[in-house]
C-alpha cells in the first residue's frame, strides 16, 4: 500500500514524514534521516519513538483532536539523533487512501535550537619519528597549527528573531481562527431566524399554496448555508473532537427531495414514493445526504428530459455474506438502500465504468462532471456504497447502500398537534431576532413565552417568586453570563428546572451530558420537537 503513495519529498530541505494510521512512519526523506538517525530508518519505526514528551500529549491523543482537520500547523518538538528535543514549525496533512489514513508531516522551521558541539574526529595515527637532526643544527621549531574552525553555533540574536517570527505568524493565524469563529456563530444566528420563521410558514402553507414553491428554495437555501457554517465552525475549532452521530431516518429524507422536485417537475414527470414502512436507522449527516440524493434525483430528471417516470423506494437490506452490486462491494450486515430509477435514455456501456470520476461527464457545458463524484464521496465517507446500473434505452438506477442498525426509526413526523402546549418557556439569547423568532414559533402553538436578552434578566426573572417557568431555553455563548453559569445559577435556584441549550458552536459530545442540546442553525420543527420532548411529553 505504502508504495502507491507518491511521497514527492524525497529531495526537500527539510525534514519530511509519512506516517499511517497507526503512527508508524513509512517513509523518511534524506534531511529527517539525518535529523533523527537511524530510529527513523529501522524496521516498522514509529512516531513515538521521537515525539518529545515536551508536547503534552501522546502522539494518540494529540493527532485524534486534530481528526477533523485536512491540514494542522503548530509547534511541536522532536528528539534528534543525538537526544536533544528540538521545536519545529510542523505541517501535518491528514488524507485516506483506501479506506485507510495517512498523514504527511513536514517539519518546516528549527525554533530555539540548542548549540551543537563540533563533532569529534578521531585521531590521527601517530606519525613514524623523523630522523635526528645533526646536532650542529638547532631542532627546527615545530610547525604551528590550528584546528579547523567549528561551525558557529546559532547566536540569541538568531533565535529570538525566529522566535519572534513564529509568535507573529501563530498570533495570525489565532486572529483568523477566531474570526472564523465569530463569523460563524453570528451567521449561524441569522441562519436560525430564517430557517425557524420559514419552516414555521411552510407547515401553515397548504401543498398547493403559490407561495410554497418559493418558500421551500428558501429553506433549501438556508439550509446550504448552515453545512458551509458548519464546516467554517469545525475549522475554527482548537479542540478537534468527532461528534458521534444519531440515528436518522433516511426515509424522512428521501421524502423531502421527492417532495422538492414534484413541487418544480410535477407537469410531464411521473413521480412514485415507495417507503419501507419499519426502516431500520442509519447514522448519516442529513444535511449531506439530502445533497447526495438530489444530485442524483438531478441526474433523473435530466435523463427523462422533463417527460418520463422517476421511482424512489426505500428498503432493509440484510446480507449474510458479502456480496457485489455491480460497482459497490457490500460486507455482510444491514443496510438501508435508496434506490432512484427512471425511465431515460440510460448510460451506455463504455461510459458505466466511469461515471464516478471526476470531471467525466457526456453533458455539455456547464456540466463539469462533478455530480457523482460528489454523491460517491459523500456517501463512502458515511461507510456507505453507490451502486449504478442501466439499459441503454431503459433507463437508469442507482442505488445508495448507508450501514444499518437493526431498530426501527419512526416512519412518519409528530401530528402537529402534539406539537402544541401551554407551558411557561423563557427564552434566553443576547440576539434580539432570535428571541423574536423563539417567541413567535412557541406562541403560535401555545406556549406562554418570556424572554431575556441576557443571563442576568433571566436569573432576576427566575428569582420572582411571581413567575412560574417550566422550561429554559438558553443559548450557551453570551456575552457577560454564558450560559452554562445560567444554568448552573438556574438550578441553584430550581433544581428540577428542564433545560433545552442551543448554541451555533460545535460541541463535543462529553460537554452536553445532562443537558438537551439544540445545534443552530435549527427548524421551528426541531424547536418545538426539542422542547416537547425534554417536558417529558414525547
Amino acid at each position: 500500500m505504502s508504495a502507491e503513495i507518491v511521497f514527492g519529498l524525497e529531495s526537500a530541505a527539510w525534514p519530511a514524514l509519512l506516517v499511517d494510521g497507526r503512527g508508524t512512519i513509512v517513509r523518511a526523506n534524506p534531511t529527517a534521516a539525518n535529523a533523527f538517525g537511524d530510529v527513523v530508518n529501522g524496521k516498522s519505526p514509529l512516531l513515538s519513538s521521537i515525539w518529545s514528551a515536551e508536547n503534552f500529549q501522546t502522539v494518540e491523543q494529540y493527532f485524534t483532536q486534530w481528526e477533523l482537520s485536512p491540514v494542522v500547523i503548530d509547534l511541536l518538538k522532536f528528539k534528534m539523533a543525538g537526544g536533544a528535543a528540538r521545536e519545529f514549525t510542523t505541517s501535518i496533512c491528514t488524507f485516506s487512501r483506501e479506506g485507510r489514513k495517512w498523514y504527511v508531516l513536514q517539519l518546516w522551521t528549527l525554533v530555539s535550537a540548542p548549540p551543537q558541539a563540533p563533532k569529534s574526529t578521531p585521531p590521527a595515527a601517530p606519525a613514524a619519528p623523523a630522523p635526528a637532526p645533526p646536532a650542529a643544527s638547532p631542532p627546527p621549531a615545530p610547525a604551528a597549527t590550528s584546528p579547523a574552525p567549528a561551525p558557529a553555533p546559532p547566536t540569541a540574536a538568531a533565535d529570538k528573531e525566529a522566535a519572534t517570527a513564529l509568535l507573529i505568524q501563530k498570533q495570525k493565524l489565532d486572529c483568523a481562527l477566531q474570526l472564523a469563529r465569530t463569523v460563524s456563530l453570528d451567521f449561524n444566528n441569522a441562519l436560525t431566524s430564517v430557517l425557524g420563521h420559514t419552516s414555521l410558514l411552510l407547515s401553515k402553507a397548504e401543498p398547493g399554496h403559490p407561495w410554497r414553491h418559493s418558500l421551500m428554495e428558501v429553506e433549501k437555501s438556508a439550509a446550504r448555508a448552515a453545512e458551509i457554517s458548519n464546516e467554517l465552525g469545525v475549522f475554527s475549532q482548537q479542540e478537534k473532537q468527532t461528534q458521534r452521530i444519531s440515528p436518522g431516518n433516511l426515509n424522512a429524507v428521501a421524502s423531502r427531495c421527492v417532495e422538492f422536485f414534484k413541487n418544480t417537475h410535477a407537469d410531464k414527470i411521473s413521480w412514485t414514493l415507495t417507503l419501507e414502512k419499519e426502516l431500520f436507522a442509519a447514522r448519516f449527516e442529513e444535511a449531506k445526504m439530502q445533497q447526495a440524493l438530489t444530485k442524483i434525483l438531478e441526474n433523473a430528471v435530466e435523463a427523462v428530459n422533463g417527460n418520463g417516470q422517476v421511482r424512489v423506494v426505500t428498503r432493509n437490506v440484510e446480507l449474510t455474506t458479502p456480496t457485489q452490486d455491480r460497482n459497490a462491494k457490500l460486507t455482510a450486515g444491514s443496510y438501508v438502500c435508496v434506490e432512484i430509477t427512471d425511465n431515460g435514455a440510460g448510460i451506455a456501456p463504455a461510459d458505466l465504468p466511469r461515471v464516478f470520476e471526476p470531471f467525466f461527464t457526456t453533458k455539455k457545458a456547464p456540466h463539469r462532471g462533478l455530480g457523482l463524484a460528489l454523491v460517491y464521496g459523500i456517501v463512502t465517507n458515511h461507510g456507505g456504497s453507490v451502486a449504478i446500473s442501466s439499459d441503454p434505452g431503459a433507463g437508469a438506477a442507482a442505488r445508495v447502500y448507508l450501514p444499518a442498525e437493526k431498530q426501527f426509526v419512526s416512519q412518519s413526523s409528530v401530528p402537529d398537534a402534539e406539537l402544541h402546549g401551554n407551558e411557561s418557556i423563557l427564552v434566553v439569547d443576547d440576539e434580539a431576532m432570535l428571541l423574536t423568532m423563539a417567541e413567535t414559533i412557541f406562541g403560535d402553538y401555545g406556549y406562554k413565552v418570556l424572554t431575556a436578552g441576557n443571563g442576568q434578566k433571566a436569573l432576576a426573572m427566575l428569582s420572582r417568586g411571581d413567575v412560574k417557568v417550566d422550561l429554559l431555553v438558553t443559548d450557551l455563548v453570551m456575552p457577560g453570563m454564558s450560559g452554562r453559569e445560567l444554568i448552573e445559577r438556574a438550578r441553584q435556584l430550581h433544581p428540577n428546572l428542564k433545560v433545552v441549550c442551543m448554541s451555533g458552536c460545535v460541541l463535543p459530545p462529553d460537554q452536553q451530558i445532562g443537558l438537551t442540546y439544540l445545534q443552530k442553525p435549527f427548524t421551528s420543527r426541531d424547536l418545538l420537537s426539542r422542547a416537547r420532548h425534554t417536558l417529558g411529553r414525547s
